[in-house]
């Protein structure tokens, strides 16, 4: 690295900038530029400190107070919060208590002994009352003061400045400020690498040193990177003469100069260490900076200003937006900490903060880009556009990273992918988009087994959920049935919890109870985890499991228990659950006797790109060996009432984008083994559904009738959709409706009729399951610990 100084010292400046894009255009995630939606909270501007350059800084003035009260800072952060930020930037002198008596009694009759405890109490106040997570700045720490904060904070910061301590003689910028020297500086970085803080640091640009002082800084700041990998950022500032300071005669960092050394911290700082340049200190010539290879805008505040450069407004969002993509770059909102550590979010937060850091990312550890949520009403923050270009895919297989890059994809890419798979839809399945009357019978809501991400089910884990555990009846099965079948319906679905109680021959009992009496109506059931249990519990093979209930009347199942086939995430979504291979186990066994089946996929929890990745390949490559699906179902997780949302494991469902990206990939994804996409209704609302039909979706499932599990996650939408609706839906976004049968024949011309003129429902019943009497057998079965998937609770 040392031998790279001359080349960096000599280097033409255009060359040396056009190094610094290449080396930041091949990191991971290449074209993103980021920036930080927050609020300003500057909760004391008293400092011991007299920098020759800053107005932040003041001495005390009589009737003012000497910090912001608690009411004060909660107003700003909600203030924030309100306006869509996610960072609490707290910004602060360094240690006032130690030079003015005002700032003492203050934070005496606060009840604090110090700048910092006050700190600590306002941010874990922040951080409780309005879910914005907190990024301090309180200058020079010790141990004690960074293991006091980290329970309150996401991040933290220290400018280093620069390694050149002769600007703390006197006359210099750092003259009478015992905090400005290098080493303690550098020390309190170094501790808060050992204590895992996600950290913030960065140089000054035009305060007297020398470009080889610059130099030897950043290289002090990777050092530290290297040996803890704390360092999310480096700020390369560049000096702006404030009137009223010092230093206000000094001139300005000419711009060659702050472009020079940001291309220098790119080429010298690691690949995972971002770089930032703040816009509002270029003022119009802020979009010049990403010609030096920043990769960051820092935060921008729609609230408050820039306390530290007021007179240098924060650019508006748009005009950022602007002038990023003018350099073919796509500006994406993050997190006060940046998705590397996201990723490791037990190594890298404290408890107390993951929560927040879980509601407020979205799958790639960015922050969301919207406040939608599945289930919950209201517009969509985007539409579909119909004018962009479809990406040029090969028309091979798709592999794993390349599907990881289409599913990442984001602003004008992520339009493109839209259009891609909207062209394949057409030419595949033409304008129309199918759909089949149906009923959901969920039988019971008791369930033995432990799913974080489950609101419906009942059991030892579960008494807080909604609604009492009930037990349907068979009579009352067939009954719905029947009324389903005078309704119009050609399917009844069925699916429910696993009551301890039940074995493979209730489901059969189900089944042939059906079939004698409503024969015409297809019965569409059984998770691959009810087959599993069932099969298990008779202690027969799943092929003559399966071959028994189709020889009753069987004609399908859901792809349901799906969840995300990859272990690694069903380890802590669904630990007891069936494994990915037992799950395509048996819908491969379904396939080979002769049963059709379809694929969920209920993603936005605690998966990714890459898990949902590798759930599509797994589809298709079941497909390729069995044949047997008809679909894929895209479920977005619904948070409100689920158990691992609650307990502040889980993202906040998926975003927007990302509901509509994954329908979109899978439909390029599976082509051409799997020809129809199918959204959820009752998790996309119908503006959300108008969107997925101009991203690859061509059919939306069943009219349900009645639906128990979204809602009891929390979903506002109804339970029914009845046919009339429906199509009435279905043409708003200028396509063409079908009604079709489970496995995607015609359905006969007089269930099509009684669909359109059905009358309301009669009221179901659910009995309380303590009414059936149903005995516990004193062994139950999980399939993911018998395959030695998940340890034995």
């Amino acid at each position: 690295m040392l031998d790279l100084l001359p080349d960096i010292l000599r280097c033409p400046l255009d060359d040396l900038l056009a190094e610094a894009r290449r080396v930041r255009d091949a990191r991971r995630r290449a074209g993103l530029v980021t920036y930080s939606p927050k609020v300003f909270v500057p909760l004391t501007t008293l400092c011991r400190d007299v920098c020759g350059y800053c107005t932040f800084a003041r001495p005390p003035r009589r009737g003012e107070r000497a910090y912001m009260t608690e009411e004060e800072v909660l107003a700003v952060a909600r203030a924030g919060a309100a306006a869509g930020c996610t960072e609490a930037l707290f910004t602060l002198g360094d240690k006032p208590e130690r030079r003015y008596r005002v700032a003492r009694d203050e934070l005496a009759a606060l009840g604090c002994a110090s700048t910092v405890e006050y700190l600590e109490r306002c941010a874990r106040l922040v951080l409780d009352e309005t879910g914005l997570l907190p990024h301090l700045n309180p200058g020079v720490m010790t141990r004690e003061e960074l293991e006091l904060l980290r329970p309150v904070s996401a991040s933290m910061g220290l400018m280093l400045e620069t390694v050149a301590g002769r600007l703390g003689r006197r006359g210099g910028p750092h003259w009478a400020s015992p905090d400005k020297v290098p080493a303690r500086r550098l020390e309190t970085i170094r501790l808060a690498g050992e204590l895992r803080i996600p950290f913030t640091s960065g140089i000054l640009v035009g305060i007297g040193e020398t470009r080889e002082e610059r130099l030897e800084s950043l290289l002090a700041l990777r050092r530290l990177a290297e040996e803890h990998g704390h360092l999310g950022e480096v700020i390369v500032q560049n000096f702006r003469a404030k009137p009223g300071t010092r230093m206000a005669g000094d001139r300005d960092a000419p711009l060659e100069e702050h472009l020079w050394s940001i291309a220098a911290a790119r080429l010298l700082l690691p690949p995972q260490v971002h770089v930032q340049a703040p816009p509002n200190l270029a003022y119009d010539d802020f979009p010049t900076l990403l010609d030096a290879g920043i990769d960051d805008w820092g935060g921008v505040s729609p609230v408050t200003i820039d306390h530290v450069n007021p007179e240098a407004p924060w650019p508006e969002l748009e005009r950022l937006r602007q002038g990023t993509e003018a350099r073919c770059l796509t500006l994406v909102p993050r997190l006060p900490l940046y998705p590397e550590h996201v990723a490791e979010l037990e190594v890298w937060v404290d408890p107390a903060v993951q929560p927040a850091v879980h509601r407020a990312a979205d799958a790639q550890g960015f922050a969301r880009e919207d406040r939608w949520a599945p289930g919950e009403p209201g517009t969509v923050p985007f539409l579909v556009r119909r004018d962009a270009v479809p990406l040029t895919l090969t028309g091979r297989e798709l592999g794993e990273d390349e599907l990881v890059r289409l599913l990442e994809a984001r602003g004008r890419e992520r339009q493109r992918v839209f259009a891609s798979a909207d062209r394949l839809r057409r030419e595949l399945c033409g304008d129309e988009v199918t759909y089949v009357v149906t009923r959901n019978v969920q039988y019971t809501n008791v369930c033995y087994f432990r799913c974080g991400f489950c609101a419906f089910s009942k059991g030892k884990l579960a008494e807080n959920l909604r609604g009492p555990a009930y037990l349907v009846p068979l009579e009352e099965i067939v009954r719905r049935a029947a009324e389903a079948w005078d309704r119009g319906a050609t399917e009844i679905c069925l699916q429910g919890g696993i009551h301890p109680a039940f074995t493979g021959d209730t489901y059969a009992e189900i089944v042939e109870a059906i079939r004698g009496a409503v024969p015409g109506l297809h019965v569409h059931a059984f998770s691959a985890l009810e087959i599993w249990q069932g099969a298990a519990t008779l202690g027969v093979p799943l092929d003559a499991y399966l071959a028994r209930l189709r020889g009753l009347g069987l004609g399908s199942l859901p792809g349901t228990a799906a969840e995300i086939l990859d272990d690694g995430v069903r380890a802590v979504i669904c630990p007891d659950k069936v494994t990915t291979s037992q799950w395509l186990d048996v819908h491969g066994t379904a396939h080979a006797v002769g049963l059709r089946s379809n694929v969920t996929m209920m993603f936005g929890h605690v998966d990714g790109p890459r898990s949902w990745a590798r759930h599509l390949l797994r589809a298709r490559e079941q497909q390729l060996r069995s044949g047997g699906f008809t679909e894929l179902v895209p479920l977005p997780f619904v948070p409100m009432e689920a158990p691992i949302y609650l307990q502040g494991r889980a993202r906040r469902g998926p975003t927007f984008g990302e509901a509509l990206l994954v329908h979109a990939v899978a439909r390029l994804a599976l082509h051409p083994v799997i020809t129809n996409v199918q959204a959820s209704w009752v998790k996309l609302g119908p503006d959300g559904v108008r969107q997925a039909l101009a991203a690859g979706v061509n059919d939306l499932g069943g009219t349900l009738m009645n639906e128990s599990i979204s809602r009891a996650a929390g979903s506002e939408w109804g339970q029914e959709l009845a046919p009339a609706e429906m199509e009435a839906l279905i043409r708003s976004a200028g396509r063409v409706p079908r009604q079709r049968t489970t496995l995607y024949g015609e359905p006969p011309p007089e269930q099509v009729r009684r669909s359109f003129t059905a009358e309301p429902l009669a009221e179901p019943r659910n009995p309380p399951v303590r009414d059936a009497g149903l005995s516990v057998p004193p062994r139950l079965l999980r399939p993911a610990m018998l395959a030695g998937f998940a340890e034995a609770q």
